[in-house]
Order: C-alpha cells, then sequence, then structure tokens
C-alpha cells in the first residue's frame, strides 16, 4: 500500500465515520485523528494494519520452520 492509498484510508475514517469536514482533516495531527479513531472504539487503539508480503517474507526468512 502507497503512502497515497494510506492517507485516503484515513480520511474516509475522518469525514465518512467521524463526520470531520476536508478542512478539519487537513488540520489535524496525526496523532488528534488516531486519539479520535480510540476514541470510537472505547479507547483501544485501532488494529494494526495486516502485513504487506515483502514484510511476511522477511519474517519467513527471519524465522523459519523447523
Amino acid at each position: 500500500m502507497d503512502e497515497g492509498e494510506i492517507w485516503r484510508r484515513y480520511a474516509r475514517m475522518a469525514m465518512g465515520v467521524l463526520g470531520w469536514t476536508p478542512d478539519t482533516f487537513w488540520r489535524a495531527t496525526p496523532t488528534e485523528l488516531m486519539l479520535a479513531v480510540e476514541g470510537l472504539s472505547g479507547g483501544a487503539p485501532p488494529p494494526p494494519a495486516p502485513l504487506s508480503r515483502e514484510e511476511f517474507e522477511a519474517l519467513r526468512a527471519r524465522f523459519p520452520d523447523r
């Protein structure tokens, strides 16, 4: 996933779920966005993004099955 897609996902969450205007989204810091998202889930942080294929393969190489 490229950086542009990451920001599009954040924008969809801020505007679609949180109801922020585009101006509010672009003026917010990443920390403010994450705190707002955490507030929706009762304070729990959002789940991490799944591993990319490259990250998965790096872990497989580092920790091979025996």
